[in-house]
């Protein structure tokens, strides 16, 4: 995990990140205090999906702890070395931005906003400049079947690279300069 202590803006005015900066965003580095933003923001990805399962409030908090508390060892367990980010505004968190970079291309563990910060721009943002950062490498993310931002991925440029059966692979081509 990232220094816990660590809480500084990684995006320098106008710098890798400008899309993120015009919108008035930053990044930082995400440390043991972002635990509980990190879970809610988790809760708030399946809520939709939950609701439909018909368990009582109290066994749907439990599982939702438990799956968060999974996919984050998971990630951290995986993925050494990625960028681990919170994505905020005017200093409140309201999403997360997890990247690994590797010599030919940069993946993106998750991406993921608070349901008040989704459609406005924030994730386009963010993957513009991602891809901008990428230069000659691939940017590929898994994503669910039926997530709503496959139409954003897809509108971006990234293209089918392996049917996982509930996931997908996208990726997007390095644009030559």
């Amino acid at each position: 995990m990232a220094d816990p202590t660590a809480t500084q803006a990684v995006t320098p005015a106008g710098g890798d990140w400008r899309r993120i900066v015009a919108l008035g965003l930053s990044l930082r580095p995400i440390g043991e205090s972002d635990l509980g933003f990190l879970s809610t923001l988790y809760a708030s990805t399946r809520m939709e999906e939950l609701a439909q399962t018909g368990w009582p409030e109290a066994a749907k908090q439990e599982f939702l702890a438990q799956q968060f508390a999974a996919q984050h060892q998971h990630y951290m367990r995986h993925y050494p070395g990625a960028e681990w980010l919170i994505v905020e505004q005017d200093g409140v968190a309201i999403g997360r931005l997890y990247l690994v970079h590797w010599a030919r291309e940069c993946r993106i563990i998750d991406i993921a906003f608070l349901p008040g910060a989704r459609g406005r721009g924030f994730g386009t943002a963010a993957l513009g400049d991602l891809i901008d950062r990428a230069g000659d490498r691939f940017v590929s993310i898994h994503v669910e079947r039926m997530n709503p931002a496959l139409a954003l991925y897809r509108r971006l440029g990234f293209d089918l690279a392996e049917d996982k059966g509930v996931y997908l692979l996208l990726e997007r081509r390095p644009v030559p300069r």
